[in-house]
């Protein structure tokens, strides 16, 4: 018997249109620009699972696959480096376009801001970005995980010269601790979890994760293909937020379908979503689910407007959807390629293979419009980011105290 799926149907035409010139093509220009001057920089895959796609039931289906990602194993580099980059850019007066990652990681730069302290929470993947930017930057990190965090993700972020400690909170609580601990001591806070007066950082972040996003546009164009379905995970909301805002801004004549998908026990924008009274609905507690990365409860005020305006459907599901895409990406038709897709990064091709397949989710089928004609489009946002928790679930299924 499947877990339950929970479905809210957002009518876009309805809503307020709200400014996407900070999520526009332009933005995505300069972001892939100061990415792509990284000496580890390389696109990353876009896989077309033909075989996937046909045995489904789909037209055409598509996986951005974030696991070779500046040799990080997930996306989140891209959002924590280019929120830096601009924050030194503000700090020395210049323009981020100024600053390319030689110039960017230079002593000479390095003398001129003396030492910065970057502190962020995380689940793993953001930490370890922001660990290594300050590495490259040669300053310092501090880094604070919640309760239940992986240790072999803390060992990594530590590997990078950070300061790391799992706490005994919460992610939206540890956010708060660190916040406490950058106005006490002068630290940079790096977080993509926004509030009242901290709302730049967050919005660079956003714009960082395009460089993603327009990758994968630049991809089908060269192809000729567009989505008609995009599925997107969400924590706090900021990569759904910035590939929505993206996507809707590009096809702004024709836009593709838009899913946000969520744990069942962290699913705060679902929430907003249903409740639909203007409010943000923050989900409290442990939060306890496999997809460590999407255990976030409070909605990120900058993007829930792109979200509100532009996303069709928000989709609460169980952890056995996330296994589901694990297995499915890492044991592929013959003839299609493998993806390591951790925990977060299958939750959205786990949704697709699931509704597509099966005949107790025929009506959520039907309400995403998804049929034989969908050209769905994914980002696996991280591969095997815990080694162990990867294979158990691939091999074993899910913990029994999950």
């Amino acid at each position: 018997m499947l877990e339950m799926y929970e479905l809210v149907k957002n009518d876009v035409t309805k809503r307020k249109k709200v400014s996407l010139d900070f999520l526009n093509e332009e933005v995505a220009k300069k972001t892939l620009k100061f990415h792509s001057s990284f000496e580890q920089y390389t696109e990353t895959p876009l896989v077309e699972l033909n075989e996937l796609s046909k045995y489904i039931g789909l037209k055409d289906f598509f996986i951005k696959d974030e696991s070779y990602r500046f040799g990080l194993n997930a996306f989140k580099v891209l959002g924590g480096s280019f929120a830096i980059g601009q924050y030194i850019a503000n700090r020395l007066g210049k323009s981020i376009e100024d600053l390319p990652y030689k110039v960017l990681m230079s002593d000479d730069i390095k003398k001129e801001l003396g030492e910065l302290t970057f502190i962020t929470a995380t689940d793993g993947n953001h930490g370890r970005g922001i660990a290594w930017t300050a590495e490259q930057l040669k300053q310092k990190a501090i880094v604070y995980m919640p309760k239940g965090s992986s240790l072999e993700r803390r060992d990594r972020i530590r590997a990078h010269g950070a300061t790391c400690e799992i706490t005994e909170w919460n992610y939206d609580d540890t956010v708060r601790y660190c916040n406490e601990l950058a106005e006490k001591n002068g630290y940079v806070m790096v977080q993509d979890t926004s509030w009242e007066g901290y709302e730049d950082i967050p919005t660079w972040i956003m714009q960082g994760y395009m460089t993603m996003a327009y990758e994968a546009y630049l991809e089908l164009e060269k192809l000729n293909k567009k989505p008609t379905h995009i599925f997107l995970q969400a924590g706090v909301g900021s990569l759904s937020s910035a590939v929505t805002g993206f996507f809707s801004s590009v096809y702004e004549d024709d836009k593709p379908i838009i899913t946000i998908v969520e744990p069942d026990k962290a699913a705060c924008l679902y929430k907003t979503a249903k409740a639909d009274d203007g409010k943000l609905h923050p989900v409290t507690g442990e939060m306890n689910t496999i997809m460590a990365g999407l255990a976030c409860g409070e909605p990120v005020t900058v993007g829930w407007p792109v979200l509100n305006a532009n996303a069709e459907n928000f989709l609460s599901v169980p952890d056995s959807t996330a296994a589901h895409g694990m297995r499915v990406l890492g044991n592929p038709l013959k003839g299609d390629e493998r993806i390591i897709s951790g925990e977060s990064g299958a939750a959205s091709a786990g949704v697709v293979s699931q509704v597509m397949t099966l005949e107790e989710l025929k009506d959520i089928k039907e309400s995403l419009k998804l049929d034989k004609n969908s050209i769905v489009l994914c980002f696996s946002t991280e591969g095997d980011t815990d080694f162990a928790n990867y294979r158990d679930i691939v091999w074993n299924g899910l913990h029994s105290n999950k």
